[in-house]
């Protein structure tokens, strides 16, 4: 199998490629990604030279960049790439039009040329909104984005569905909870606490605090995304969770201890416009017609996540400075080398 995959260097996607490698030997891997503020190719350094892998850096919104590196005899696009940082819609939501609904466009008229069996669009919850009333997300939920980043992703699920409906193209949409996990960029939510407790600094909450999410690790959701490209009818939409909410106050109070550093880390801050209640999904569609289960329990999680940011400081400490955005050209003679060899 022959997988195209978008935004491959970023915290999922370097993930889902990591674990294909590891646990599919037939599996052989584009990974194209415009390698933004959040593309980090150190993530991928461990398998950067297996013939199986070959990286393409290019945008999703440039049609020429798509074409020409998107072959014939692609399998499936797998499509992860995407502005997904909500405090950054906030403030500009130009980049998040551009990339998440103009880039998947080009990507699914890409497939329409290259008669590309199977496209796989990887989408999120934050899609339907805010949960009040103590229920449950399902695939029937109607989309009510409360944020540009959350709006841009709707879009882009409502053009999947256009692409399907109108063309026959063969398409199938998952809609994920938070993640977490190793190779996550450091404005995130969790790596943030944990970076900031391992060095005793302090821990913005949003609010109160009381925002509730659930909560995945990053393992689980790969391997959802992959089930459901083998396995889903075309047209389907799988809700993908973990049936772990937590409150954000409870997530932090969970990493300092895990840390072993103080509560009183916690600072309190101005809550951000439009921030969500509560998110929580109802995933047994995707467990009973897919097959698929979460393994790794949040407690285990959070252990795995912060033993992972202890044993690779160099890493963070690259993310946090920007270092890391050198990689690519620095190392760009045996890239290109490894690239040469996959297709010799």
């Amino acid at each position: 199998m022959k997988l195209f995959i978008t935004g491959g260097a970023g915290f999922i996607g370097s993930n889902h490629i990591k674990l294909l490698l590891a646990t599919d030997p037939d599996v052989s891997i584009v990974n194209f990604d415009a390698l933004t503020y959040a593309g980090n190719l150190e993530n991928l350094t461990d398998v950067a030279t297996d013939p199986r892998y070959r990286f393409v850096r290019g945008d999703v919104s440039t049609v020429a960049d798509v074409m020409d590196a998107l072959d014939e005899g692609i399998d499936a696009i797998v499509h992860f790439a995407a502005e997904s940082h909500v405090d950054r819609s906030i403030e500009s939501a130009a980049d998040f039009v551009r990339t998440n609904v103009v880039g998947t466009q080009v990507l699914l008229d890409a497939a329409r040329a290259r008669k590309v069996p199977r496209f796989v669009h990887v989408s999120t919850d934050e899609v339907m909104g805010s949960l009040d009333d103590g229920g449950f997300f399902t695939e029937d939920s109607v989309l009510a984005p409360n944020s540009p980043y959350a709006a841009s992703k709707a879009a882009a699920e409502h053009f999947v569905r256009a692409a399907m409906q109108t063309h026959g193209l063969d398409a199938v949409i998952t809609r994920c909870s938070n993640n977490y996990g190793p190779y996550q960029f450091p404005e995130k939510l969790i790596p943030l606490v944990i970076a900031n407790a391992i060095d005793g600094k302090p821990i913005p909450v949003y609010g109160n605090g009381q925002q509730v999410r659930d909560w995945i690790y990053v393992d689980d959701h790969c391997r959802a995304v992959d089930a459901v490209m083998r396995k889903a009818a075309t047209g389907s939409v799988y809700c993908v969770g973990a049936r772990s909410e937590r409150a954000n106050l409870e997530v932090i109070r969970t990493i300092l201890d895990a840390v072993g550093a103080p509560h009183s880390l916690i600072t309190y801050v101005s809550d951000r416009p439009g921030h969500d209640r509560r998110y929580a999904i109802d995933p047994v569609r995707v467990e009973s017609e897919i097959g698929w289960t979460p393994r790794v329990t949040f407690e285990e999680g959070i252990a795995k996540t912060v033993g992972w940011y202890r044993d690779n400081a160099e890493w963070m400490a690259h993310a946090r400075s920007g270092a890391y955005r050198d990689f690519y050209e620095k190392n760009l003679a045996w890239r290109e080398t490894s690239s040469a060899d996959a297709h010799s």
